[in-house]
């Protein structure tokens, strides 16, 4: 079979259609057509064959014929020869999945194919392209996908209950593909990272919440395995979160760990009381300072000046928290950025004040009514920096700034710490910062944990199994993301993970990374996503043979060349989702 692009395959028939033709022979079992060619060479006519047509069906073999003898009727909107029949998103899928095969991770899922592979597989590239329930995989997987993944993996219609079932089949083999995610990432002596993170239960019936932290409303308590630079290794639920120690010294011995550091938010410490618990099993953490304990430093002047001048880290200790470091980082853009918006809503407080100071004073309402109104206003304003006074003799409403508040804020715009029990030695500064970044980053991704007991809590899956495989699902479309973030990081603006610095484009606002060769925009990953989208699979449809379609691709623009590109890949051909199941042109 021969495998082209229409276009250009007839453009080169039209323009090669006095050397080109096609000979067929009926004495085989089978019929052979040929596609050949006659040229010249040293005065005497000489032919060669192009390609073999026998496998195309014969309909197509008789419109190639036809275009060899120039016999295509002219373009007419009405009567055109080629139509476009169908299209479908194909870009982004087709670059998930490339990548997805390039990390193997198919043979990681299992072994050898199988049905249930193909559809975990399927379900971890659809929860990347658009997170969402189940019924939203069960659509894209029909005839009413946007996408041609279904056809790239060879599936046809897949019911709700063939991935539920899938989800049991991921909950049964999370321990081996865990102990292959580790084998394949974790070293006996590299830093792992332990993060941990809930979410509120709305509905009644979900088998692993619990009611630790909140006894009013059941919690969805999950950890997070992931490697020093945040790829994810493994995820669980916590059962009993008072015994975190316990369970990070079972994780420790399951994958041979040497070295373990909780990263959490400073509300975790305080429920779990980690501190001695976590030292006694060798364990070390990592958290963000209580903005009180940054005034404290700031009160004591033990933050140096020279750090508040022109930014940076600075490594400090304090008596009263013995056997640990604070990495305290200071920002003027977001100092600046900190005080203007202080600035406005100082501003708007005062001015909505002012209109309910004014209507007080006209006598439109009393006392009682004005500081019911003041007090609705307030936690929605900057409250704590005014002072409210009412004159008792003559019932006058006054209110002004407390500069002194102000001022005790203004000095920690700008700044932000981690507390932790690394060593210098074990983790520098900058590490420690970049570290606590990667994983509240990964917290706001659709794949985090978060986000993952967000969307369960709302479903029906019934079976604690289930519901285990659905995070482990969604982790496995973490481990992804965290791939193609660092493949794709030079098209990617700061905040979504690249280094280095961008540049403005030409009209000052789209910032851009330059490549050797041309300039390009940056994006966040959900945008370049959708900009690889754009490049669509379409089904072409010839009048001459009805019912018949023919895939093809759009062209891709410099930017998606440039993203698989990175991802050391090309984009896949187009495949047919609809009419018959042979190969097109």
């Amino acid at each position: 079979s021969i495998y082209l692009y229409p276009y250009w395959f007839f453009s080169c028939l039209c323009y090669h259609s006095h050397s080109m033709h096609i000979t067929s022979s009926f004495a085989r079992p089978k019929p052979c057509h040929l596609l050949r060619e006659s040229y010249w060479e040293d005065g005497r006519v000489k032919k060669r064959t192009l390609a073999n047509l026998s496998a195309l069906p014969q309909p197509v073999i008789d419109l190639l014929r036809r275009a060899l003898r120039n016999e295509l009727p002219a373009a007419d909107p009405e009567t055109a020869p080629v139509r476009v029949r169908a299209s479908r998103q194909h870009g982004a899928a087709s670059a998930v999945l490339a990548l997805a095969r390039r990390l193997d991770l198919e043979r990681l899922l299992y072994h050898k194919p199988c049905p249930a592979r193909s559809r975990a597989l399927a379900m971890i590239v659809c929860r990347l392209l658009e997170p969402g329930s189940l019924s939203r995989v069960e659509r894209e997987l029909g005839s009413a996908g946007r996408t041609t993944l279904a056809a790239l993996l060879d599936m046809r219609d897949t019911s709700a209950d063939d991935l539920h079932g899938t989800l049991d089949w991921l909950a049964e083999r999370q321990p081996q593909i865990e102990r292959n995610l580790a084998r394949r990432h974790l070293k006996a002596d590299q830093l792992a990272l332990y993060a941990i993170s809930s979410s509120n239960v709305e509905r009644s019936g979900y088998a692993l919440a619990e009611r630790d932290y909140r006894p009013n409303r059941p919690q969805i308590v999950q950890s997070l395995l992931c490697t020093s630079d945040g790829c994810p290794i493994s995820v669980q639920n916590l059962a009993d979160p008072g015994t975190l120690s316990s369970q990070m010294a079972r994780l420790r011995e399951r994958f041979g760990l040497q070295r373990l550091a909780l990263v959490g938010d400073h509300d975790v410490l305080v429920r779990t009381g980690i501190g001695e618990d976590l030292t006694s099993v060798g364990c070390d953490w990592i958290i963000p300072m209580h903005s009180e304990t940054i005034r404290k430093l700031a009160d004591r002047q033990s933050i140096p000046s020279d750090l508040l001048q022109t930014g940076g880290f600075a490594s400090l200790t304090a008596p009263d928290m013995p056997g640990e470091r604070m990495v305290v980082r200071y920002s003027p853009l977001k100092a600046a950025e900190c005080r203007r918006q202080r600035d406005e809503l100082l501003e708007a407080t005062e001015s909505a004040v002012r209109v309910l100071a004014a209507a007080y004073a006209a006598g439109e309402f009393d006392r009682d009514e004005f500081n019911r109104r003041l007090g609705g206003l307030r936690p929605c304003q900057a409250d704590e920096h005014f002072r409210w006074t009412f004159d008792e003799r003559t019932g006058a409403f006054r209110a002004e700034r407390n500069l002194e508040s102000i001022a005790a804020e203004w000095r920690l715009d700008g700044l932000c710490g981690i507390r932790t029990s690394l060593s210098r030695e074990e983790l520098g500064d900058e590490g420690v910062i970049a570290t606590y970044k990667e994983l509240a980053r990964d917290q706001q991704s659709p794949q985090s944990l978060q986000a993952t007991a967000s969307e369960v809590r709302s479903g029906f899956l019934w079976t604690e199994r289930r519901e285990r495989g659905h995070a482990f699902l969604c982790m496995l479309a973490a481990y992804l993301e965290w791939h193609l973030r660092r493949r794709w990081a030079p098209l990617l603006v700061a905040a979504e993970g690249s280094v280095g610095p961008t540049e403005r484009g030409a009209s000052g606002t789209e910032p851009t990374r330059r490549t050797p060769d041309e300039v390009l925009p940056v994006y966040s990953l959900r945008e370049l996503l959708g900009n690889l989208g754009t490049l669509t699979a379409v089904e072409l449809e010839y009048a001459q043979v009805p019912g018949y379609t023919v895939p093809a691709l759009s062209e891709l623009t410099p930017l998606q060349r440039r993203a698989f590109a990175l991802l050391e890949a090309e984009p896949h051909p187009a495949p047919s989702w609809s009419g018959p199941r042979e190969s097109g042109i």
